[in-house]
């Protein structure tokens, strides 16, 4: 499947809200370690309960400290306004696939199931879509109205970039800039790209961004950048170019360990298989979801 249906998007609203209890949306926690529910300052109270060590003195709740005789503090729904602007990557690298789909494709899909999420519990969602041609972008918005703008411009960006596939890849950096000004201070960006040629200073932005935004990863990648033969392999376009491909042999390993080292640089993040499919994505976007 190389074509990205707007349509398709839209349905994975479904997908992404399937087995999410209002209890298990409130859980945070980075993937693999402790779950947590999230404790906000809002207005709205959530329960009261005896005080232990780390408490914040400010929310000690006087009528139960009183009745009881032990100092009970009082906690809150969080009232935080996530506002989240989703990063695809459509620049002529990412159209390319061995197994079901496009990595384009499976970034889009997996963004789109995310953006649900985020909607649904009501937070806001913009984009922002690399291509060769001036870049898509809209700013974070709320509701179903929003995801069928994103999902829309989605696909309508990724057929304008199926048009210029043969092209070189232009850098990221300018719309790494463009996505970050759209968030307020601690808002989330999350980019879903394999990250092919992101350009010479992108590495050092990106490290300038995360001082101000949260920024998490969906690295995207192919069976066949996770084999581990070395050599040459021919490829066929739809348009009857041919040419070959070199696989480095480094694997899924290599891959992993770009993950670990952007996360030790504070930036959290996940591979995302092209051939698994959104059955797949969506609990890994749940996941994602905790920690934004």
């Amino acid at each position: 499947m190389i074509h990205l249906s707007g349509e398709a998007l839209m349905g994975l609203r479904h997908l992404a809200r399937r087995g999410a209890a209002p209890a298990t949306r409130t859980l945070a926690g980075l993937p693999g370690g402790i779950v947590t529910k999230r404790r906000g300052r809002g207005s709205e109270p959530e329960d009261v309960r005896p005080w232990s060590e780390g408490d914040d003195r400010r929310h000690i709740d006087r009528n139960a400290t009183a009745r009881t005789g032990q100092l009970h503090v009082r906690t809150h729904h969080d009232e935080r306004d996530r506002a989240v602007v989703l990063l695809a990557d459509f620049r002529p690298s990412m159209l390319f696939g061995t197994r079901r789909t496009l990595r384009s494709v499976a970034a889009a899909e997996a963004l789109a199931l995310l953006g649900w999420r985020i909607v649904a519990d009501g937070g806001r969602v913009g984009l922002a879509v690399a291509t060769v041609d001036e870049p898509v972008v809209l700013r974070p918005a709320g509701g179903e109205r929003a995801m069928a703008s994103v999902t829309g411009a989605l696909a309508l960006a990724h057929a304008g970039a199926l048009e210029k596939a043969g092209e070189a890849d232009p850098p990221l950096e300018p719309l790494l800039g463009i996505a970050a000004s759209l968030l307020p201070s601690g808002g989330h960006l999350v980019i879903a790209s394999a990250l092919d040629a992101p350009g010479p200073d992108f590495e050092r932005l990106l490290g300038l961004v995360a001082e101000r935004v949260s920024v998490r990863l969906v690295l995207v990648s192919d069976a066949f950048e996770r084999a581990k033969r070395p050599g040459f392999f021919p490829f066929a376009l739809s348009d009857g170019r041919r040419g070959s491909l070199r696989a480095d042999g480094a694997g899924a390993r290599a891959l992993d360990a770009r993950l670990s080292d952007y996360a030790a640089r504070g930036i959290a993040g996940l591979r995302l298989d092209v051939e698994a499919g959104p059955e797949t994505y969506a609990p890994l976007m749940e996941r994602l979801d905790a920690v934004l």
